[in-house]
């Protein structure tokens, strides 16, 4: 056991290099999963010679890890980008991994010999598209709001369900008519048991008097982390428990919001630098080599037939259109779900797991340098790409003795509240423009005091009048002065 300053030493260098491997990855146009496994790999036993084989340590880590990932993407998604393709996540998250199973399962099944139950296994490990990889790499690439929302659903729900085929296909009970049953329950009860936990926690945030700042992302965290271990106990699905309740937590009126985005996007990031570098570690590049005729075998079938197909089934009957289905079809990207999730199966003890570990490891690395260095490409040549400004970031910060918050707003580029007189905001009674930072000069603004891009505004509200106040921010960055007129309400 090496000691504990050589641990720490060592955790904080492959931090320091995950950190700096995101920008080289932004320079080089790589996904910056490609190179936490390559650091993972470099300090293994094939160059550094650091050995690590315990697949039982590495999928509890993949696991947790999972958990904050999930968490993150959760609270840092919008509502107001997801709920208009909410029915469409849903169904990428259910038909499509059914069709996406069958389809990899039965080629796999005829190319490789596989017995059946098997063969489906391979099929269920490879239909998940990672969240990890979605969040990091698709917000980057400039879709539509839609398609954005789309992806992000699935890749957040999609690991629920995967996991449940997993185990139930790597275990050796049989499945029965009841299997189905206990399949709808672990979901339901999963996504019940998350919303109630994300309002409990939102509404005991609000109303907590905590006295520091940075108090306020650990609980929101905290809260996510209670609904992966209570959906567990309950013999529900921990994962989407997590999703649904960071969710949730996300698109209430949080106290200081801005801190509690900040600290999980990074919490965030660590769990990704993690979890690929143990997974790095875990890879025998000596076994790999055999395992690239059926990775690239499989990989075949899932992008040309399984991912195309399994799209156009839950796609077409919302009338997506085709140049969307298409972008659809190519932006499935696995990451380290797939490695994790068959990391489960050789635990439960499933026929030839070993070998599908590799396999997945191969097929992860070949299709996130085909898939993810080419996504910006595709999206431009489909027309999908979207210039839309960056959603505005509302902060707020409780004055608990004065039964108020405050809301700090920067107006950002492309905001329609660039040329807006204060006096045009039309904010409800009871909130009111107290400040604003221009050029670093803070000054007590006049109604005839007009908005340019850049400006920090400090807005008093009472805790009343902070939900109307936010919605009528929300609805001018984004149709302007005439915002009611336009139609846009800032939900």
């Amino acid at each position: 056991m090496a000691s504990l300053e050589v641990l720490l030493g060592v955790a904080a260098a492959v931090v320091l290099l995950g950190v700096l491997a995101v920008r080289v990855s932004v320079r080089l146009g790589l996904p910056s999963l490609l190179l936490y496994l390559g650091i993972g790999i470099l300090l293994g036993e094939s160059v550094l010679g650091i050995r690590f084989s315990d697949a039982g340590l590495t999928e509890a880590a993949g696991l947790g890890a999972l958990v904050l990932i999930l968490a993150e993407g959760g609270i840092t998604t919008r509502w107001a980008t997801v709920r208009p393709s909410l029915w469409v996540g849903i169904a990428l998250s259910t038909v499509a991994v059914v069709v996406s199973i069958a389809v990899v399962g039965t080629a796999v099944h005829v190319a490789l010999g596989l017995d059946w139950r098997t063969a489906f296994l391979w099929g269920a490990v490879l239909s998940s598209t990672d969240a990890a990889a979605v969040f990091s790499v698709l917000r980057g690439v400039g879709v539509s709001r839609r398609l954005r929302g789309v992806l992000e659903l699935e890749s957040g729900m999609n690991d629920a369900p995967v996991v449940l085929a997993v185990v139930l296909l790597a275990s050796d009970d049989p499945i029965t008519w009841l299997t189905p049953i206990l399949v709808i329950y672990e979901l339901l009860a999963g996504a019940v048991i998350g919303y109630v936990l994300g309002r409990a926690g939102a509404w005991g945030l609000r109303r907590a008097a905590l006295p520091s700042t940075g108090l306020y992302p650990l609980a929101a965290l905290a809260v996510c982390l209670l609904a992966y271990s209570a959906g567990t106990l309950a013999h529900a699905s921990g994962l989407l428990a997590t999703y649904i309740a960071a969710l949730v937590l996300g698109n209430s009126n949080l106290p200081h919001r801005g801190d509690v985005l900040s600290f999980v996007e990074g919490t965030g990031w660590l769990a990704q630098i993690g979890l690929f570098v143990i997974l790095g570690l875990y890879a025998s590049p000596s076994r790999l080599v055999d395992a690239v005729v059926p990775a690239l075998i499989a990989g075949v079938v899932l992008v040309v037939a399984a991912r195309p197909l399994s799209v156009i089934a839950a796609a077409a009957p919302f009338k997506v259109p085709w140049r969307e289905q298409a972008f659809l079809s190519w932006s499935g990207l696995r990451g380290a779900v797939p490695i994790v999730l068959a990391l489960v199966a050789l635990q439960e003890g499933a026929p030839n797991a070993q070998r599908l570990v590799d396999a997945v490891f191969v097929l992860v690395v070949v299709l996130t340098l085909l898939q993810g260095t080419t996504l910006p490409f595709v999206a431009r040549r489909l027309g999908v790409v979207a210039s839309e400004p960056r959603e505005i970031e509302v902060d707020a910060a409780p004055l608990d003795e004065l039964g108020a918050d405050l809301l700090q707003v920067r107006v950002p580029a492309g905001s329609r509240l660039r040329g807006v007189y204060l006096r045009e905001l039309r904010l409800p009674r009871g909130a009111t423009v107290s400040l604003v930072v221009r050029d670093e000069e803070a000054f007590t603004p006049s109604v005839d005091t007009r908005l340019r891009v850049g400006d920090q505004l400090l807005v008093v509200t009472t805790a009343a009048a902070r939900g109307a106040t936010e919605q009528r921010i929300r609805a001018v960055d984004r149709a302007g002065r005439l915002a009611r007129w336009h139609g846009e309400s800032g939900h």
